[in-house]
């Protein structure tokens, strides 16, 4: 049996909720960073995941669901993590259960946590706070007696599936001003390679 902690966190909102839960799911596992290209993952029945992504106008990342296609899971457990900084996630869980089980995946638990707005950092400021931290572990002792005790049941999520809503994007882009030093850590971390090092001021806005 292995761990795995999968991870979409471009800007570290994600990965501090996931860690949270990891410590008292899989004190010991491999990070799989969904943010990068994934080589091809192979899982196997008696393996845990802790599957994580933001969500984006109520949404998973496109980039995520292209990189979770990639997995053959074979049956290995999946535990749903999705992370939200404004009013609501809409069909972000049902659409990470969806991908996830195509990929082979057995859906047995799914939390929807607050973290601050990657962008506008005035909704959920300083979230997870130490209340959120103490309800995670709490749920995530909940979900360990679960496995432990066999009786593993695939969650009810709310929102729809199938027929999600649509993803509109963000109405700006990001891009490099006069303070750029072309360092280009940007680039280097774009889940999606749109900045050119070479040239951070000309984000390839598509």
């Amino acid at each position: 049996m292995s761990n795995y902690k999968l991870v979409f966190s471009p800007t570290g909102g994600t990965q501090k909720v996931t860690e949270l839960r990891a410590q008292v799911l899989m004190p010991e596992h491999r990070t799989v960073d969904l943010c990068a290209p994934i080589s091809d993952l192979v899982l196997d029945a008696q393996d845990l995941c802790l599957v994580a992504v933001p969500s984006f106008g109520g949404r998973v990342p496109a980039v995520a669901v292209d990189r979770l296609r990639q997995i053959s899971a074979n049956g290995a457990a999946a535990i749903l993590v999705c992370v939200y900084g404004n009013r609501q996630w809409d069909d972000t869980l049902t659409e990470l259960q969806d991908t996830l089980e195509a990929a082979g995946f057995g859906c047995v638990a799914a939390v929807a946590a607050v973290a601050e707005h990657s962008i506008f950092r005035q909704f959920a400021a300083g979230r997870p706070d130490s209340t959120d931290a103490e309800e995670l572990r709490a749920f995530a002792l909940d979900i360990r007696k679960k496995l432990e005790s066999g009786a593993v049941s695939t969650p009810v999520l709310p929102g729809k599936h199938g027929s999600y809503q649509v993803y509109l994007g963000v109405p700006f882009k990001p891009s490099a001003n006069k303070h750029c030093v072309r360092c280009g850590l940007c680039a280097q971390n774009c889940p999606v390679a749109a900045i050119d090092p070479a040239a951070p001021d000309q984000t390839d806005k598509s």
